[in-house]
């Protein structure tokens, strides 16, 4: 569950068609990597976001033009980039 009280920012990088959504909370940062993102950020700041969950391989080609797909996500504590632990 993402604590939608805790959320403070996002901020949306693009590097070609790969994009890297990095979601800070109060605790920690989540920081999610794969494509269409803008639609998840959208989501999380609308507070309508309640699950995000990395999409297996062999599942991409089921997803429609435009939809988001999460490749990684990695949750870190705030201030502590080095324990981080991909999801």
């Amino acid at each position: 569950m993402l604590p939608h009280d805790q959320f403070t920012f996002s901020e949306l990088t693009s590097d070609g068609k790969e994009q890297r959504l990095r979601l800070v909370f109060a605790t920690h940062e989540v920081l999610v990597r794969g494509t269409c993102l803008r639609r998840i950020e959208s989501a999380m700041q609308r507070e309508e976001l309640s699950l995000l969950t990395r999409l297996p391989e062999h599942q991409k080609s089921l997803v429609g033009e435009g939809h988001p797909v999460v490749l990684q996500i990695t949750v870190s504590e705030a201030g502590a980039a080095a324990s981080s632990v991909p999801v």
